[in-house]
């Protein structure tokens, strides 16, 4: 008998990529994404702003709208377009993103074995991501501490919060770019395979533009050519990394930014954005220490990396996730007692049906033995896959989404009926003039568009989600699929959906 030292390893060849049709309506639909999101970011930062109201005044009058108006109010930049953009603060930016590859490689990590690929065998992960971002907030409460709210890095991030998108947009697109071309060289079926790269299966129909924003490949990854760390350390998985790195941490810092905006305008800090804050700092956290969980996740097991997950991860969740803690930054209000204890409830809710449906699928399929799950019911499928039919999991099919949704609305509901106008008036004490946010019964309630906003997109994300999910899972198991839903047939709400 052969010694296991002996032992020829596997060689690997590339198969037949598999192949699935367009999703969000196609090149139409991926057009408009493309195009309209990040238009969509911009129109939130102008029309609910610190210089007029939330919304601006205007759009409360469409009959007498002009653009001029318009553009006085929302503080449109006076170069135009040029505004948008300026290269200091990209690099600033960009060095943002160099400390965070820098703690990737060279802080001390996790090495994980991702799940088994089309191709064969199984790519290694480093994961730091937490201790990366303890690090981070620690030298920003480091500077806190000596510079309080005039701590140089809140006041550049409010101060030059436009061109700090228009920057994170750059490099999502840059990166959506060089994913996209990188990937043509991708092996072809039948040839040696040796780096297990392959194509994702909606990300190869042979129109550019859909392909560019789904993406070609299923994990594109680069080696750096750094001495002295393992190859998985210099090993940067480009989809895992941009997703639990900069915009992620990102998001915090911005929230932590518009607190510092608060206190200086105000001279103090308001339970409703230090709640909102530290609901969503709890959430990413959770996120960034349970790490490896992000291995089973339908963005790294199905879908392709391209523009729709660049933009999403490095501009969308930050600039849209921090609107409510910015709308509480101009305009403070109060929770109370009784505020705080129904938003705490309402995160505690959704947090225990999301962490523990996760926790629990994570140790199922880690370890089918583990006391605190061995007693589970489940079938198993032709394929070999075990799928849980009681715990969470039996309550609905995709319960996780519905704890997820829950929490976001903690999220929203501190900014209450939201909407302000900017009212200016003479200081009686120094006769200087002042600028104020009030809500006035003109503008209440239509704040509402902005800050809850979330709650709807985020609704509609998830619904998107478990209907891609079910259909993948049905391509899949087949026959077992329609026995297990015949089991479990909530799809998110037990009972309800």
């Amino acid at each position: 008998m052969a010694s296991k030292k002996s032992e020829k390893p596997k060689v690997l060849i590339q198969p037949v990529p598999e192949k699935r049709g367009y999703e969000f309506q196609g090149p139409i639909g991926a057009f408009g994404i493309i195009f309209g999101l990040p238009c969509l970011i911009y129109a939130f930062t102008f029309l609910c702003n610190d210089i007029s109201g939330c919304p601006a005044p205007s759009l409360l009058h469409p009959s007498t709208l002009s653009i001029d108006k318009l553009k006085e109010e929302v503080g449109w930049p006076e170069d135009g377009i040029k505004g948008f953009y300026d290269t200091q603060v990209t690099l600033w930016v960009l060095g943002y993103y160099f400390l965070s590859l820098l703690m990737q490689v060279f802080l001390p990590g996790t090495e994980v074995e991702g799940t088994e690929l089309a191709c064969g065998g199984r790519l290694k992960y480093k994961f730091n991501a937490f201790l990366s971002a303890v690090l981070i907030l620690s030298g920003c409460a480091a500077g806190t501490y000596l510079y309080g709210a005039e701590f140089a890095l809140w006041t550049f991030l409010w101060d030059n919060y436009l061109q700090v998108i228009t920057a994170n947009l750059i490099i999502c697109t840059v990166i959506a770019i060089f994913v996209y071309l990188k990937s043509f060289s991708v092996p072809a079926p039948g040839q040696l395979n040796p780096e297990l790269r392959q194509l994702a299966p909606g990300g190869h129909t042979g129109n550019a533009l859909y392909d560019f924003f789904i993406g070609r490949e299923l994990n594109p990854r680069i080696k750096l050519p750094i001495p002295l760390v393992s190859e998985t350390a210099r090993t940067i998985d480009i989809k895992s990394w941009c997703e639990m790195r900069p915009g992620l941490l990102g998001w915090i810092i911005l929230n932590l930014s518009n607190i510092a905006h608060q206190y200086r305008t105000y001279g103090y800090i308001t339970d409703s954005i230090v709640f909102t804050t530290a609901f969503q700092g709890f959430y990413v956290l959770d996120g960034l220490y349970m790490e490896p969980a992000l291995l089973t996740t339908m963005d790294i097991i199905m879908d392709g990396f391209g523009f729709m997950l660049s933009f999403g991860d490095l501009v969308w969740v930050p600039f849209l996730y921090n609107f409510q803690t910015r709308y509480l930054a101009v305009y403070p209000s109060e929770l109370g007692l009784s505020g705080i204890l129904i938003v705490f409830a309402v995160t505690a809710a959704g947090y225990a049906i999301f962490r523990g449906a996760n926790n629990q699928k994570n140790r199922f399929r880690t370890d089918p033995n583990d006391p605190r799950v061995k007693h589970l019911k489940y079938i198993e499928t032709k394929t070999g896959s075990k799928l849980l039919i009681s715990g969470w999991w039996g309550c609905a099919r995709h319960i996780n989404y519905l704890g997820d949704w829950i929490m976001a609305w903690s999220y929203s509901l501190p900014t209450g009926v939201a909407g302000y106008a900017i009212i200016e008036s003479i200081s009686p004490a120094s006769g200087e003039m002042q600028r104020q946010a009030v809500q006035t019964p003109e503008a209440r309630g239509w704040g509402m568009i902005f800050t809850y906003f979330y709650i709807i997109y985020f609704g509609v994300l998830l619904l998107h989600r478990e209907r891609r999910d079910e259909e993948k899972c049905k391509r899949k198991y087949g026959a077992d699929w329609d026995r297990y839903t015949s089991l479990v047939r909530s799809r998110i709400i037990p009972g309800i959906y």
